[in-house]
């Protein structure tokens, strides 16, 4: 049966309808706010999926060029994969939503949210987070939502929910937060060095917001919501986890406690091969084959709880360290000599080597998107290969985390990233991942920092990267504990991942990963805290010891480039037809050549003076004459009435005989010949575009 469900999103109208399409599906539902449409469906299968020990939940977000009036370029003419800006979003999407599912549950679980309209005062990206969550609150699928989420802007000083098109182009932030009635489950942020006071009112006053929309997809899940079915548990064997307790905790305790992470994990392997054969021998392998799940999990479980225990109750950390120390840091630039800028980021055993590329204008990434955005001349590129963890297994290119990572590395320095009329160069930056133990991303964003100031790009302000983790008790939700730059032990069996970028002035960019129900504000505070301690002291006794500033001069090896200005209406000239004139330039300079519509010209070459060459033909063949200035030619031809003077552009003007001197001239060629350079100024240019000269007025000293 049709439904349809209204209530009001930062002033404008949100509908959800359900019973209309898509029965066949698990949970249905059309999300309207304005003119944008979002349509989301989730479904389950009817048995779990076995052999896996983590929940198979896949999120989708479709994005249809149709919405906004466009067909998609390529021989195919339809969508292909994903861009990045959909796979952020299913990001987006499914991190608030995660962690809301029993833990138990192994059935696949798919959400697909279909963009069908845009209106680009209102966010899809919105729609499709509210629609998620009131799709699978009203099927039958188990889930503890409904959750929510908003995006928020700061315009003019003032926090704004959900912005518009106009007060986003305006905006110093960027933000999405997701939560329940009573936590913060999700928060992804760019912001143009915010401060820490202003971006926790922010998710204050985004958490009003959340927290009416909950209620009302609460109150639709009431009306209309199906009983949630029943699964198989696959909870850990009770019995089988005690007895491997029972025998083995006080050796695991010991293990995890290895502060080197290859030491730790053999410990880990070696204890786990003692504890199958422990089962074998007790109770025969037909058995311990029948069990081998139960203690694999129970294993992992036993481990957990060492960890979480030891930092719960005695404060202690694996490796050794305070609860609000850093790992080991260090760091060098100028490690690649043929690259334009390069650095290496070490924290720990985490290290990461970033490299900066600069390029032509025209080498900026184009973008096929839904929104208004279709190019940007700052990349950042995040790889994760198999051997960074020590796997012997092919790199199959980057997946959704790599370039979630790249993208939140991509945020951090945007804000710091100069204008291109500052530094009109496209700049890619590529970090690539050497050894992982925790914190990739934020070491990316150190190493990257470091990479653009060894290659002269005169960022704004250095940025550093640093993640806090969290282990709470499970009885009692207050009591917690903050550590300061987890590593990956601590995040796998920790409660949050909380990634924070910026400069020492302010946050350029968050991300937040949690597995529990969600966060209180006083956590999130604290991890601001934290993490801008850590942040200052990373950029202060770290990072600005090796190189406090971008370098004077760019790489020998970056190409040089010189700009300019020239009117609309000259850029054909400078083109010529079917590319002529621009080519004759390219080859005889061996430079490459940019033009935007607006005129500007980019000038890119392996030395100055090939630039400086190509940039004299560009400004003479789109000179502009005007009459009253004073322009150097050369003589083209003579007639018995005067001269035809070359100015340049295609220019040609009338030099008259009686304009040549003061003095009585009776034959041009006894005073000028074809070739001669001379100085004239423009004494008149008729209706009909002819350009009259005068030398006689320019003369010193006229006899």
């Amino acid at each position: 049966m049709f439904k349809m469900y209204e209530t009001e999103l930062a002033g404008r109208k949100l509908t959800i309808e359900t019973g209309k399409i898509a029965e066949l599906a698990n949970g249905s539902v059309m999300v309207r706010y304005g003119e944008t449409v979002v349509m989301v469906n989730v479904t389950a299968a009817k048995e779990p999926k076995e052999g896996i020990d983590f929940f198979p939940l896949s999120v989708d977000y479709e994005e249809k060029l149709y919405s906004v009036g466009k067909i998609p370029g390529g021989f195919t003419k339809r969508e292909g994969k994903p861009a990045d800006k959909a796979i952020l979003t299913s990001r987006a999407i499914d991190r608030p939503l995660r962690p809301l599912f029993p833990k138990d549950f192994r059935n696949d679980t798919c959400v697909v949210a279909t963009v069908l309209s845009v209106e680009q005062d209102n966010s899809p990206e919105v729609c499709a987070m509210i629609g998620a969550s009131a799709a699978l609150s009203i099927s039958d699928i188990p889930f503890g939502g409904p959750t929510a989420a908003v995006a928020v802007g700061y315009v003019d000083d003032k926090i704004v929910i959900n912005p518009t098109l106009a007060q986003r182009e305006k905006s110093r932030l960027t933000l999405t937060v997701a939560g329940t009635l009573e936590k913060i489950t999700m928060i992804e942020a760019g912001a143009d060095e915010i401060s820490n006071e202003i971006m926790l009112e922010a998710i204050k006053q985004a958490h009003v917001e959340i927290k009416k929309i909950c209620n009302f997809i609460a109150d639709i899940k009431n009306e209309i919501g199906k009983p949630k079915f029943e699964y198989k548990s696959f909870a850990t064997d009770p019995e089988v986890y005690a007895e491997i307790k029972e025998n083995f905790e006080d050796r695991m305790y010991q293990d995890v406690q290895a502060i080197d992470k290859t030491v730790r994990d053999a410990n880990v392997e070696k204890i786990t091969e003692d504890i199958t054969n422990y089962f074998i021998e007790k109770y025969g392998e037909e058995v311990a084959e029948e069990k081998k799940t139960d203690i694999s999990d129970s294993v992992h479980d036993l481990e957990k709880t060492c960890v979480r225990k030891m930092i719960l109750e005695e404060h202690k950390r694996p490796d050794g360290r305070a609860i609000d120390e850093i790992r080991p840091l260090s760091c060098e630039v100028g490690v690649l000599p043929r690259v334009h800028g390069s650095a290496i980021f070490t924290r720990g055993q985490t290290q990461v080597m970033s490299i900066v590329t600069l390029g032509m204008k025209s080498e900026e990434q184009m973008l096929d998107g839904l929104d208004e955005e279709d190019a940007k001349r700052y990349m950042h590129q995040y790889n994760f290969p198999p051997y960074s963890v020590g796997e012997a297994r092919t790199s199959r290119g980057p997946g959704r985390r790599e370039i979630g990572h790249g993208a939140l590395a991509e945020k951090a320095l945007v804000p710091v990233i100069p204008s291109e009329d500052e530094f009109p160069y496209a700049i890619r930056v590529v970090s690539e991942v050497l050894s992982s133990n925790g914190s990739t991303s934020q070491a990316s964003i150190c190493g990257s920092t470091l990479a653009l100031m060894d290659a002269g790009v005169p960022i704004k302000k250095p940025v550093a990267g640093i993640s806090t983790g969290l282990v709470t008790d499970k009885n009692d939700p207050s009591r917690y504990i903050m550590l300061t730059d987890i590593q990956g032990i601590e995040d796998f069996f920790g409660d949050m991942d909380f990634k924070v970028g910026g400069t020492k002035d302010g946050i350029t960019a968050i991300q937040v990963d949690i597995k529990i129900d969600g966060l209180t504000y006083d956590i999130i505070k604290e991890a601001f805290e934290r993490t801008k301690i850590a942040r200052d002291y990373i950029l202060d006794n770290v990072m600005l010891p090796v190189i406090n500033k971008p370098r004077e001069d760019i790489s020998k090896y970056a190409p040089k480039i010189m700009t300019t200005v020239i009117r609309t209406d000259k850029i054909k000239d400078v083109i010529g037809p079917s590319g002529k004139m621009i080519n004759k330039i390219i080859e005889a300079t061996g430079v490459k050549i940019d033009i935007s519509d607006d005129g500007k010209v980019f000038v890119y070459g392996t030395d100055t003076d090939s630039c400086q060459k190509a940039m004299d033909m560009i400004l003479d063949v789109s000179k502009v004459i005007e009459a009253g200035n004073i322009y150097t030619g050369k003589v083209s031809r003579i007639m018995n009435f005067g001269a035809f003077v070359d100015l340049g552009g295609g220019n040609e003007g009338l030099l008259h005989i009686s304009k040549i001197s003061s003095k009585r001239v009776e034959k041009v060629e006894d005073v000028l010949n074809v070739g001669d350079e001379v100085t004239v100024k423009v004494s008149e240019i008729d209706d009909q575009g002819r350009i009259n000269l005068n030398m006689r007025d320019l003369e010193v000293n006229p006899q």
